[in-house]
């Protein structure tokens, strides 16, 4: 079994995480946070391979060599138990948390410990949150429960106030550039960054999905309806098609950066400092009040993106509102 390195950026995440078992004070239930795409899974994943391991290595990592780490690398591991959402974007259920407390409620069949996994675990609703008080109030013998967020404020407070929590932090910019060039990402670095944020899975995915082109397009379209050249329920319809959730931020960005350029902001200091020329154009005519009303409108509809809601009917919504903001100019 080849196991994964380290992510550079998380060595101090590591050896609070190897502190637990040098020192063998395994939380019975760890939370690990942090922005999108920093690894948090690939930590977790780690941690949990040490804690099944027999036959860990001194720098705690798993040796990946003896039977349990054979099991987990087939996927069979009978004290590894992964409970994430059966489709992507549905809510973890009841009947999966119900089922995970059945598992609990039996002893470990090695001798290692039990590793309980979940994530993303702002997915599980109120039923399913509520069932799952009992695993973290009775988890059993030599069990170790690990959630996985970006979004803790979603979890409910007394999961939170049950559980050891590790915030990974965003790498910096020399690290991030640095793992793009590892993985061969040819992109604008320094726009991947400012784009996901700094986090690097985003970034790199960025690359892959070719969103920097997707983005321009979408810009370009933006603008021509602040110039009365497209019509916003036409470029709403093409819209409803791409990641809402990156299209949503696209467009907070491009507004946020509209006010720092109002303000006289240093290129640098922008989200998008490529559109750095278009963006203090439109800085310069739009009234800002009215554009501090836009955003308000994004972030009402970025909560909202996880729900079942028309995303035709928002962006026409939106994008009718941009129209207006540029007519009355």
């Amino acid at each position: 079994m080849s196991l994964p390195s380290l992510l550079p950026w998380q060595q101090p995440n590591w050896d609070s995480l190897q502190h637990y078992i040098s020192q063998q004070k395994i939380p019975q239930a760890l939370l690990i946070t942090g922005r999108k795409g920093v690894g948090k899974q690939q930590l977790a994943e780690q941690f949990s391979y040490a804690l099944l391991c027999q036959n860990r290595q001194n720098t705690g990592f798993a040796c990946g060599q003896c039977n349990s780490c054979l099991l987990i690398a087939a996927q069979t591991h009978p004290d590894f138990v992964t409970v994430t959402p059966d489709e992507p974007g549905k809510a973890i259920g009841i009947g999966q948390i119900r089922q995970v407390n059945s598992q609990l409620s039996l002893k470990p069949q090695y001798e290692q410990y039990r590793v309980l996994l979940i994530y993303p675990a702002d997915q599980m609703n109120n039923a399913s949150a509520n069932a799952f008080l009992k695993c973290l109030e009775e988890p059993g013998e030599r069990t170790v429960i690990i959630l996985i967020t970006d979004k803790p404020s979603k979890l409910l407070p007394t999961i939170k106030s049950r559980c050891q929590k590790l915030h990974i932090h965003t790498p910096s910019k020399q690290a991030v550039f640095s793992w793009l060039n590892q993985h061969n990402v040819s992109d604008n670095h320094e726009i991947l960054y400012s784009l996901a944020q700094g986090a690097p899975f985003l970034a790199q995915q960025y690359a892959n999905e070719q969103l920097l082109k997707i983005r321009s397009d979408c810009f370009n379209a933006w603008t021509s309806i602040a110039k009365q050249q497209s019509h916003p329920v036409l470029v709403a319809e093409t819209w409803q098609k791409l990641p809402e959730s990156s299209l949503l931020f696209w467009i907070s960005s491009w507004l946020i950066d509209i006010i720092k350029c109002a303000y006289h902001a240093n290129p640098d200091y922008l989200f998008n400092p490529d559109l750095s020329n278009t963006l203090k154009d439109l800085a310069k005519k739009l009234d800002l009040k009215r554009v501090y009303k836009l955003y308000d409108l994004l972030l009402t509809s970025r909560q909202l993106a996880d729900t079942q809601i028309n995303k035709l009917l928002m962006f026409e919504e939106i994008l009718i509102e941009w129209a207006e903001l540029n007519r009355s100019s």
